[in-house]
């Protein structure tokens, strides 16, 4: 029998209310995410990876700061005892993930990149499954039909693999890894709080090769191209979306949220048509129909 809560709303009803606004947080950090995939594209020729990256974390935190920067003070304790795993997080969601990212746009195109970041939702599965949280048959077969999908479509509908799907596969890695770090998240530490250190520490790792590259390759020029795209990764890919993806984790668990993560090669594709110019084939159509079906058999809740 199902416990009622003070107002009436049954524990099933409430867990599936919290399912479903993970699931919808999940998709709309996706899709934020997958604009960030065609602009770092669209400035792979005009700011340099890093550069991209250091600015993408400063603009971050200038947007979160008026929302998170006193939680964060009220619980520097808490930062300060749990700081290694900050630091992990940060280093993998923050400093490391974006620059690989940044530096696959320089040789492939957002398509490639988008269908091969859909792949880390795998690993993200695999991590859980480790940590001892058990998937379900319909979980697993609609990740399984998902990542089919993607096969294919890199397989068959995408231009030959470059050097950027290599740098890629690395970021989708690191990807993989900072989600499963989130479902270990100190649970007295708060999200808002976890979002600016992670952030604040992620920029600091970056300032010294910030510096190097600003003397090796000099610093770009400010002009609406160029800040445009860096505002939308730095407020929307940054800001929004990590704080969507972090509270999606928190309330479905990253195997879950990876499913909906599947989307993304949709979306880039999409988006890098209308913005890139970048041709959509039917083949990659046809696969996208069959991730869209793993997505779906997958987030969808379990039946009792």
């Amino acid at each position: 029998m199902d416990r009622t809560h003070p107002h009436g709303v049954t524990g099933a009803t409430a867990k599936k209310g919290a399912a479903g606004l993970g699931i919808a947080l999940a998709a709309v950090a996706t899709v934020v995410w997958s604009g960030s995939f065609v602009a770092a594209r669209a400035l792979h020729d005009s700011v340099p990876p890093i550069q991209q990256a250091f600015w993408r974390w400063v603009v971050a935190l200038v947007a979160v700061a008026p929302f998170a920067a006193r939680e964060a003070w009220r619980q520097r304790a808490l930062v300060r005892r749990h700081l290694g795993h900050l630091l992990l997080a940060a280093l993998l969601g923050v400093t490391v993930y974006n620059t690989l990212v940044n530096q696959a746009a320089v040789a492939t195109s957002a398509g490639n990149m988008g269908m091969i970041m859909a792949a880390s939702p795998v690993l993200m599965a695999v991590y859980e499954r480790l940590g001892g949280v058990r998937l379900g048959a319909r979980r697993v077969a609609g990740m399984l039909i998902a990542c089919a999908g993607v096969l294919l479509l890199v397989g068959k509908g995408a231009a030959d693999f470059a050097s950027g799907d290599l740098w890629m596969i690395a970021a989708a890695t690191c990807f993989a890894s900072y989600s499963a770090l989130l479902r270990r998240k100190p649970a007295q530490l708060t999200g808002l709080a976890f979002l600016f250190g992670t952030f604040a520490l992620g920029t600091a790792m970056l300032l010294p090769a910030y510096v190097l590259s600003v003397g090796a390759e000099g610093t770009f020029t400010p002009t609406p191209a160029t800040v445009g795209p860096l505002l939308y990764v730095g407020v929307a890919s940054s800001a929004v979306a990590f704080f969507a993806w972090n509270k999606a984790i928190s309330l479905i668990g990253a195997a879950r949220a990876g499913t909906v993560y599947y989307l993304q090669p949709v979306c880039v594709a999409a988006l890098s048509y209308v913005l890139l110019g970048e041709r959509t084939t039917w083949t990659q159509v046809l696969c996208m129909a069959l991730i869209l079906g793993g997505v779906v058999l997958g987030a969808a809740p379990r039946t009792r």
